[in-house]
């Protein structure tokens, strides 16, 4: 139990400042890899048919996950490989600095009056038609892309890391990327790609709420983000971007939410904390600044959520409370290592942050 809790909690923080320092390379990067294999299975799959959307779901998240259980099994019985492992996994599914530099230049970008690039910067982010929008509308979609992505690209697969170690890392970003690819309502994939959109719902639910409530501890208004996420999140037509969104909004005091336009298709959505104010290109910096906060606190509550999932395991293997004893014995080692991986990370933050600052 402790060797794999020290090796997900190291490994979890190497992989962590690894984003944090690398981020995602513009060439190589497995995710990608990913991608192209999932492509490849998909021109041999595919059919207007929800079975066969449903096993290319099957083959690519869990031949994905699966193999990444082999790999774990494989370095079991080496610590420092177990750590290494962990960390490449870990940097691998997130994407919290490449969301952050992109969210940036948008930013920037509208912050000069440069309304061409930001127009041209945006579908790094999302999916919309940038031409349609002015610039307060590439400026929310900037916020509330930074919002849905804190979940999904950081959180999210800290998660189900701690709940399933580096099959659940990989898995997680597996599905995530699978509902980037084929989760659409088109006319290709409404069938094809329902298993994904739906898999990809349930993965994301834990993830999700996590982001909501560490928003609402981190932002700059707790009372405002629990008011707005408890009242608007469930208006939201994505029972995970709902809460999520909603929380955000009420953390910066901003109002998300409306008409969206995507390839030329018109969709009016709920409005999320209809009494705040419109988005400002200054709100860019706040919400990857809260993004940047509830990801390192995610951190820590993965690697407190890691020890207790392998002390549960290890109790229930056991007939006796003697176990049981050993594992509540050991929280405050666990509590301190959380402590301990969340100050590295700060200290890296920090810097950097300020730099950005100047």
């Amino acid at each position: 139990m402790r060797a794999d809790h020290v090796g997900f909690a190291s490994g979890a923080a190497l992989g962590f400042l690894g984003d944090l320092l690398v981020g995602d390379p513009r060439r190589g990067h497995p995710v990608a890899a990913f991608g192209r294999a999932a492509q490849g299975i998909e021109k041999r799959l595919w059919r207007d048919h929800r079975g066969y959307g449903a096993l290319h779901t099957l083959v690519c998240a869990g031949g994905t996950a699966a193999a990444a259980g082999l790999l774990t099994r494989a370095v079991r019985n080496s610590p420092r490989a177990h750590i290494a492992l962990t960390a490449a996994a870990t940097w691998a599914v997130l994407g919290g600095t490449s969301l952050g530099r992109e969210a940036r230049a948008v930013g920037g970008a509208l912050a000069a009056g440069d309304l061409d690039v930001a127009r041209e910067r945006l579908p790094h982010l999302c999916g919309r038609d940038p031409q349609s929008l002015d610039a307060q509308q590439i400026a929310r979609a900037v916020v509330e892309s930074v919002a849905e992505n804190t979940s999904d690209a950081v959180v999210g697969a800290l998660v189900w890391g701690a709940l399933g170690g580096v099959p659940g890392l990989v898995g997680f970003r597996a599905v995530n990327t699978l509902d980037a690819m084929v989760g659409h309502k088109s006319a290709r994939y409404r069938r094809f790609g329902w298993a994904s959109a739906r898999l990809d719902d349930v993965v994301g639910w834990p993830g999700a709420r996590l982001t909501a409530a560490l928003a609402v501890l981190a932002g700059p208004d707790p009372r405002g983000a629990w008011r707005v996420a408890r009242r608007d999140a469930a208006r939201h037509p994505s029972p995970n971007a709902g809460p999520v969104e909603a929380a955000f909004a009420g953390a910066l005091g901003v109002r998300l939410g409306g008409t969206l336009a995507y390839a030329g298709r018109v969709e009016h959505r709920p409005v999320l904390g209809a009494e705040l104010r419109p988005v400002r290109a200054a709100d860019i910096e706040r919400a990857v600044r809260l993004s940047r906060r509830v990801s390192l606190l995610a951190l820590g509550v993965a690697i407190a959520g890691r020890y207790a999932v392998t002390g549960a395991r290890a109790a229930t293997r056991s007939t006796s409370g003697a176990p049981t004893g050993r594992a509540l014995g050991r929280l405050p080692a666990a509590a301190r290592s959380v402590r301990t991986a969340l100050r590295i990370t700060q200290r890296v933050i920090a810097p950097t942050q300020h730099r950005r600052n100047r």
